[in-house]
C-alpha cells in the first residue's frame, strides 16, 4: 500500500532564499551546520537534476548510517523539489521506498513549506502516523537549523 502524510511549516525567510539553502545547497550547508545529523552528501550519478542519485551519510548522532535517494524533480521557478529514498538502513524490511515532495509558497514576507510523504510498503503492512512522527520531528529540527542560519547570516543565499 501507499500511505501519505502531509505537513506544513511557516518561515520568516522568503521562498527564493530558503529554496537556495534548503534545496539547492543543502548538500553543502547541512553538514556544515548540523554535522551530527548529516556527515556528508555525495552525487553518485547525474548532474544534480532529475534522475540524479545521491548518497547521504548520517552523522554520529543518527540511528542510521546512510540512505540513497533519487531526485524526481527540481523546479527552481516554482520552488518545488521531489525525491525518493531508494536504498539505505532507514528503509526497513516493511518499506519499499519513500517519496517526498516539498513546495515553498510565498506568505507575506516569508514562506509556507508544504511537504508530502508517500510511504510505499511491502505487502499489507500499514504505516501509522506515529511511526513517521520521529522522522518528521528530525526533519523539522533540521529545517529550523537552516532557518536560524539564514537569520544569523542575512547576506547568505541572496
Amino acid at each position: 500500500g501507499v500511505y501519505t502524510y502531509e505537513n506544513e511549516y511557516t518561515s520568516e525567510i522568503p521562498p527564493p532564499r530558503l529554496f537556495k539553502a534548503f534545496v539547492l545547497d543543502a548538500d553543502n550547508l547541512i553538514p556544515k551546520i548540523a554535522p551530527q545529523a548529516i556527515k556528508h552528501a555525495e552525487i553518485l550519478e547525474g548532474d544534480g537534476g532529475p534522475g540524479t542519485i545521491k548518497k547521504i551519510t548520517f552523522g554520529e548522532g543518527s540511528q542510521y548510517g546512510y540512505v540513497k535517494h533519487k531526485i524526481d524533480s527540481v523546479d527552481e521557478a516554482n520552488y518545488s523539489y521531489a525525491y525518493t529514498l531508494i536504498e539505505g538502513d532507514a528503509l526497513t524490511d516493511t518499506i519499499e521506498k519513500v517519496s517526498y515532495e516539498t513546495k515553498l509558497v510565498a506568505s507575506g514576507s516569508g514562506s509556507i513549506i508544504k511537504s508530502i510523504s508517500h510511504y510505499h510498503t511491502k505487502g499489507d503492512v500499514e504505516i501509522m502516523e506515529e511511526h513517521v512522527k520521529a522522522g518528521k520531528e528530525k526533519a523539522h529540527g533540521l529545517f529550523k537549523l537552516i532557518e536560524s542560519y539564514l537569520k544569523d547570516h542575512p547576506d547568505a543565499y541572496n
